[in-house]
């Protein structure tokens, strides 16, 4: 959209990308972009008006996700109007080879802060105002004399979690109490407990390139964390937020979160999770508002998961979409494909058993195919299956670059595709969007009675709607299927339990039974039953933040949601 203002033409490139999206976009999606991407010079022209109207010394442009484009084309502009502005950019756009590509590839921007910039950024500001030599600040382009850009080391250390401040909104909420728009919008506030990932730090997934350059996973303090939260709530009277962190510190179950439990502040959070955490754990998160939860499912497949190296097992997957629904969570998640070494018989399993699933939470779109991220191994690692990386299509006909440099910029890159053929794709897709549309009216949940267990099904493709469970070998086998569960430990648990010799005949026959019924979800050679406790958690359903969730992250410009990846 902002390529027409970054380059002064309302026309840039327009048929290029026509050409490119007109099997991709509705023509009505298609007639909206080119307009705006037309009209996008002007608006530039007026934001960085109302900048330099400001007077500023320096103007800071943060680049993420979508972002890159436009801010370039705003720091552009205000160069242009006020040549004797300082203009800086950094942001997730801007780390490693990405912002010494930005740097030496348009003049207008002065100067790049690559990685963590809280340490950087005031020190630049003191150079200036000091007119003192920068080239010690750590991962900051600048420029000589002559022009010449210069990229200093970045830093060998990520900042300690002491160093990273609480947001300031202030100046936010003065802006919307002024704005006709007030009226129309809701405000959620982002809040920041840790940085890294302590699974990516021994576990990379192949297909994640969050976290950039520093994996290292550091958190606040819980009394810092606990307090931050309690101050913005109570300033900004404003319960909805999202935790931004990659994922959570397990140990805010026991700290940070019952404070906020005591606290009686009914908040409203999002907050990303591992899959395996425990039915107590994810009560502890509902209690503290945290109920939009991303737990990182991105397959039902245990070998497809182990090619992400996620550390999860298909049974597990589906138990946390299970013990969401029971605890009240809305779980957004995605389906994601094309992992070198999958298989079409990975995937048929899977689909074959959707309509079992359809009570649960749905992905939040189709499966999309991944996308090819800088920083993941993937990236980096050419072994793992892909090479002859190209920067994606969609950054040819927004930056006037060559292949080299366009490279070093993009975030997201072309690939060969890998894994399952177009065919499953299509059988898998089907069977998610007759999930996500038959989600809203289904319903299959348990009573545990004591000595039976009553279920209560409303599914399309199974035919009844009420069962009991009185056999003590069914009551305890479906007790058991509470976590996943191989026939043969099965058997043997049942046997302690009954104190009497269960044949294995007698376990198989109950799980063939129990899954052409859709009771257990069986993948991996484990089963594990799929039947929240009766809860009312058809009131519980908390739907209408979920398109939100999986927002896309991507370097330059826009891949679909996450059809890159999520955590």
């Amino acid at each position: 959209m902002f390529s027409s203002a970054l380059y002064d033409d309302p026309e840039w490139r327009s048929e290029e990308f026509t050409a490119v999206m007109k099997g991709r976009l509705r023509s009505s999606r298609l007639r909206q972009a080119r307009e705006l991407h037309r009209i996008a010079p002007e608006f530039v022209r007026e934001i960085a008006e109302r900048i330099v109207a400001y007077g500023p010394d320096v103007v800071g442009f943060t680049s993420t996700f979508q972002q890159n484009t436009a801010a370039l084309a705003a720091a552009r502009q205000v160069k242009l109007l006020a040549p004797h502005i300082v203009t800086v950019m950094g942001g997730a756009n801007c780390d490693a080879e990405q912002g010494a590509t930005v740097h030496r590839n348009f003049p207008f921007v002065d100067h790049v802060v690559r990685g963590e910039g809280e340490v950087a950024f005031p020190r630049l500001l003191t150079a200036l105002a000091e007119g003192s030599d920068p080239s010690e600040i750590p991962g900051l382009c600048h420029r000589g004399a002559d022009g010449t850009s210069t990229a200093n080391p970045m830093s060998t250390s990520p900042m300690p979690p002491s160093a990273i401040l609480p947001p300031d909104y202030t100046g936010y909420f003065e802006r919307l109490a002024a704005s006709v728009a007030r009226n129309w919008v809701e405000p959620k506030l982002v809040v920041e407990g840790a940085r890294g990932c302590w699974w990516g730090e021994k576990h990379h997934c192949t297909f994640c390139g969050l976290n950039g350059s520093f994996m290292q996973f550091r958190s606040k303090s819980p009394e810092v964390f606990h307090d931050e939260i309690m101050e913005l709530a109570r300033r900004h009277r404003v319960l909805d937020m999202y935790v931004v962190d990659n994922i959570l510190d397990m140990g805010y179950l026991n700290t940070v979160l019952p404070r906020i439990i005591d606290s009686g502040y009914d908040l409203r959070l999002h907050i990303e999770i591992k899959a395996n955490m425990r039915r107590s754990q994810l009560r502890t998160l509902a209690d503290a508002g945290l109920i939009y939860v991303q737990p990182g499912i991105e397959s039902l497949n245990s070998r497809v998961l182990g090619l992400m190296d996620k550390g999860v097992s298909g049974c597990q997957n589906v138990r946390m979409l299970r013990d969401g629904a029971e605890t009240g969570l809305s779980v957004s998640w995605n389906y994601l494909h094309g992992f070198p070494g999958e298989t079409a018989a990975d995937y048929e399993g899977v689909i074959a058993q959707i309509p079992a699933l359809e009570h649960l939470n749905p992905p939040v779109d189709m499966s999309a195919r991944i996308a090819i991220e800088r920083f993941s191994p993937y990236f980096t690692r050419p072994e793992l299956g892909f090479s002859g990386l190209r920067a994606e299509e969609h950054y040819r006909f927004t930056y006037d670059l060559p292949e080299e440099e366009l490279y070093d910029l993009a975030y997201v890159f072309e690939a060969p595709s890998r894994g399952i053929g177009e065919e499953t794709v299509k059988s898998l897709n089907e069977a998610l969007a007759a999930w996500k549309k038959a989600h809203t009216d289904s319903r299959l949940t348990h009573a545990d009675l004591g000595d039976r267990i009553v279920l209560v099904s409303r599914r399309r493709l199974f035919d009844w709607g009420a069962l009991e469970l009185t056999e003590p070998l069914e009551v305890a086998a479906f007790r058991l299927l509470d976590q996943p569960h191989a026939p043969a430990a099965l058997t043997r648990k049942l046997t302690a339990r009954l104190r009497y010799a269960v044949e294995e005949d007698a376990v198989a026959g109950l799980l063939k039974r129990w899954l052409e019924l859709g009771l257990v979800f069986a993948e991996g050679g484990q089963y594990v039953h799929v039947a929240p406790a009766a809860v009312n958690e058809d009131l519980l359903r908390l739907d209408f933040m979920r398109h939100l969730h999986a927002a896309p992250r991507e370097g330059g410009s826009a891949p679909a949601a996450r059809p890159t990846a999520a955590v």
